[in-house]
């Protein structure tokens, strides 16, 4: 199970940072991986960032890298998604993602278990 928390409304420039808790994985000795997509109105889901759990390794839309910071925390299996510079066109719902095997990938086929959703609404 996937719970996605941390959306809102901010302003263009602001940060902002979103949180997916996750059960049902042992982020001590499994290895899966975890992205994080959004879905603006009237547009297609679009993935934005990736990590694996033991490597930690990330992968990152051209959209939204060097913006955006997605982080394992294993204490609190949570992943998180760091967001600054925000801009208008990162109005969208949220999701977070969980797959099986640990690869890297911003594919939504891939990914086996979703999350609700968060709305995140940035204004100018």
């Amino acid at each position: 199970q996937l719970v996605e928390s941390g959306g809102g409304l901010v302003q263009s420039g602001e940060s902002l940072r979103l949180s997916c808790e996750v059960t049902g994985f042992d982020f001590d000795s499994e290895n899966f991986a975890i992205g994080w997509f959004r879905q603006a109105s009237g547009k297609e889901r679009e993935g934005i960032a990736s990590v694996t759990s033991k490597s930690g390794y990330t992968h990152y839309a051209s959209s939204v890298r060097g913006r955006f910071t997605i982080s394992l925390d294993n204490a609190k299996k949570t992943v998180s998604l760091q967001m600054n510079s925000l801009q208008r066109e990162d109005t969208a719902v949220y999701y977070c993602a969980a797959k099986v095997r640990a690869e890297l990938s911003l594919y939504e086929g891939g990914y086996d278990y979703w999350g609700q959703g968060t709305q995140v609404t940035v204004s100018s």
